[in-house]
Formats: C-alpha cells, sequence, structure tokens
C-alpha cells in the first residue's frame, strides 16, 4: 500500500489545518499518509486529540527542518 505524503510547507496558515484534516477524512482504516511541514505541528496534534481521540496513531518519523509525524485512522 502507497503512502501518501502531505507537504504542507508552501500552503498559506490558515489552509494548512483544514487540508490535513480532509487528507486524513479520505483515508481508509489501515490507510495512512506522512505530514511534512516546516515545524513541530502541535497544535495539529491538539487538534486531533480533542476531535479524533483513540481514533489515529501519529509517529514522528524525524523532527528538524522536514519535521511532520503521520496520520493513520485505527
Amino acid at each position: 500500500m502507497a503512502v501518501t505524503e502531505l507537504d504542507v510547507r508552501a500552503l498559506r496558515k490558515p489552509d494548512k489545518h483544514p487540508t490535513i484534516f480532509a487528507t486524513y477524512a479520505a483515508l481508509a482504516v489501515g490507510e495512512s499518509f506522512v505530514l511534512v511541514n516546516n515545524h513541530d505541528p502541535r497544535h495539529l496534534r491538539e487538534e486531533f486529540e480533542v476531535d479524533h481521540a483513540g481514533s489515529y496513531c501519529w509517529d514522528y518519523l524525524e523532527k528538524g527542518p522536514r519535521s511532520g509525524g503521520s496520520g493513520s485512522p485505527s
């Protein structure tokens, strides 16, 4: 199964979270995506905890200039 890379670095700040949540919503159980961002998406993770607690998995693949996490429904 191919993993989609979602690079949001070039998006305007107001467009990032809606794009990420739309990508997540389109996933089937077992599918995932890798988020590429230019900062640690702490606030995004907090939103996921509020809106999707227990229904996703978040792992950091690397931290630094290409920081991000992967999202997949549980």
